[in-house]
């Protein structure tokens, strides 16, 4: 596998996890209501402790994102 496919990968990466972040964003924004009364019928939560499980697996999912795809991506073009 060269370097250039392996950057390739890695840029795919990029883009789809991103994708599917923006998705979890918006779906979180635009039906948050409903989202919030699917989950609260199977745990007992508050509305503030639903938002910030969602803020905080967001962070998370994103610096998983730049840990392992857009750093390994950016060292990859700057070695090449």
């Amino acid at each position: 596998m060269t370097i250039h496919e392996i950057k390739n990968i890695l840029l795919w990466c990029v883009v789809l996890n991103y994708l599917v972040l923006f998705i979890w964003f918006g779906v979180f924004i635009f039906v948050h209501d409903s989202m919030y009364q699917l989950h609260s019928r199977w745990f007992k939560i508050s509305v503030e402790f639903f938002d910030s499980i969602h803020y905080a697996g967001m962070a998370v999912y994103k610096v998983g994102i730049l840990l392992f795809a857009l750093v390994p991506l950016l060292a990859l073009c700057l070695v090449q």
